[in-house]
């Protein structure tokens, strides 16, 4: 993919289909809806929009629906992976957490919410890295912090 910029008036640079063009994640654990933004190594910014009918909700809270804070910073993983796997160099390899620093839940999201998810990756070393991440809603910021990665080939996850 060597596409960067925006996403036009008209749509998504990514829709759910080029996410997973991207991502080796699927349903139920593909968490994001679309990229808006992409600069391929760099940056990305994506939307998860939040629907009453996650399977997550069903227990976390029955009655008072909260999005668990873990998939907060698995969404916004997600959309760094987007940024890395767009690179050439990386393409169909697979994304892995290597740490979380000062990840801050600052609001509560819950079914009706647009999580707009924004990384900026800050140091890119072979397949490590590192950026900062924050997942708002609408001007609010829903959680923030330092995600560490790490892409590995296919073969090599297994023999992890």
């Amino acid at each position: 993919m060597t596409s960067n910029g925006s996403g036009s008036e008209s749509g998504p640079l990514l829709d759910k289909s080029g996410v997973e063009a991207v991502l080796p994640h699927r349903d139920p654990f593909l968490l994001i809806d679309e990229v808006r933004e992409l600069e391929p190594g760099k940056r990305a910014v994506a939307v998860k929009y939040v629907r009453e009918d996650e399977p997550f909700f069903r227990g976390h809270f029955p009655g008072r629906p909260v999005m668990p804070g873990v998939l907060i910073p698995e969404s916004l993983a997600q959309t760094g992976a987007c940024a890395l796997l767009s690179l050439e160099d990386y393409r169909g390899r697979v994304p892995l957490f290597a740490g979380i620093d000062r990840m801050r839940f600052r609001k509560p999201v819950v079914p009706g919410d647009v999580l707009v998810l924004e990384v900026t990756v800050d140091r890119l070393r072979r397949r490590i890295g590192k950026g900062m991440a924050v997942a708002r809603v609408g001007n609010e910021v829903a959680a923030e912090g330092t995600l560490t990665f790490a892409v590995a080939d296919a073969d090599e996850v297994s023999k992890l």
